[in-house]
């Protein structure tokens, strides 16, 4: 049996928000009614997420638009089609290096700004008297 992540991705359904005692069992008897399963993985560590493989990618498809957002092993599923990526780096992070370089901004309003000028510029002036 192949590793659920060398599963055909077009079949495959990523299955999210589960509660930490997720059943395959309960996972397949849900999912099984869209068509014949190849495979189910269900994350133990951390918990909360599972894979289905479906043998075709249209019984996958019909599951993922009919369980999106139903309730499954006490809590409400999010079911979407696997993209095979991780989701830990699925947003791409900067460097140390590159947030170093970036100087803060500073949020003033550009009346604040004006004001300190027009207040810098009338004590320039009283000062030259």
């Amino acid at each position: 049996m192949p590793r659920y992540k060398e599963w055909d991705l077009a079949c495959k359904v990523y299955v999210g928000n589960l509660g930490s005692s997720a059943s395959k069992y309960e996972i397949e008897g849900a999912f099984s009614k869209y068509g014949p399963l190849r495979n189910v993985w269900v994350a133990r560590n951390p918990p909360g997420f599972a894979f289905v493989e479906f043998e075709d990618r249209r019984d996958a498809e019909d599951a993922k638009r009919a369980l999106d957002g139903t309730r499954c092993c006490g809590a409400r599923i999010r079911v979407e089609m696997s993209s095979g990526r991780s989701r830990r780096y699925r947003t791409p992070r900067r460097s140390r290096s590159q947030d170093r370089s970036r100087s803060p901004r500073r949020s003033r309003s550009p009346r604040s700004r004006s004001f300190s000028r027009d207040r810098r510029s009338r004590s320039d002036s009283r000062d030259r008297h």
